[in-house]
């Protein structure tokens, strides 16, 4: 990259307000250092309290998502600890709003049961989905699963729109892109 093309990427940035772009891989520690890091930015913003909470509870469990699900992988896919997997996580300001973008790789596979995960939230008003966070606290945890259930659930209860998902062929790859857009 040059300077022209860094000073195109950086005017790019500047015009969507994105405050916070990763593209790469994430681990536990990865994530706690990004996480410092949309803290302290937060302190400086103007937003509400309520604004910066639910903003950084998105982000975690996107970035978790990320960790436990992309296929693309450092570590060995049975792995269910310290993994590494790759993916991106952007956050912008728009207005009084900020969103929250995730994108990784998902096995083609996992597509109908993330798209049966997801294509509720965005028709449930927010008492149905705190109704469904708390079914999914009291119920066992999905076989497979690598959580309790809730990421999405938590993304939905503290966005302020419906959820927005796609995915999309990769290409020369059988996986799909997999993209979470969340608004708080």
């Amino acid at each position: 990259m040059n300077y022209s093309e860094y000073r195109a990427f950086s005017d790019f940035v500047a015009q969507r307000r994105i405050v916070f772009y990763y593209y790469g891989y994430f681990s536990q520690t990865i994530i706690s250092a990004m996480a410092d890091t949309i803290k302290l930015s937060m302190r400086q913003s103007d937003s509400t309290p309520s604004t910066k909470r639910k903003l950084f509870s998105c982000f975690v469990e996107m970035a978790q998502n990320i960790i436990h699900y992309s296929s693309q992988s450092l570590t060995p896919p049975v792995q269910d600890d310290a993994e590494i997997r790759q993916g991106s996580v952007c956050i912008g300001h728009v207005g009084d709003r900020y969103y929250l973008l995730c994108a990784n790789r998902v096995a083609a596979a996992d597509v109908d049961t993330l798209r049966e995960r997801l294509e509720p939230l965005r028709t449930m008003t927010l008492d149905e989905i705190k109704r469904a966070y708390q079914d999914t606290l009291r119920a066992e945890q999905p076989e497979g699963s690598k959580g309790a259930g809730l990421g999405f659930l938590t993304v939905a209860r503290d966005a302020s729109e419906p959820l927005e998902f796609e995915f999309a062929k990769c290409d020369n790859h059988d996986d799909m892109m997999f993209y979470l857009k969340a608004t708080v």
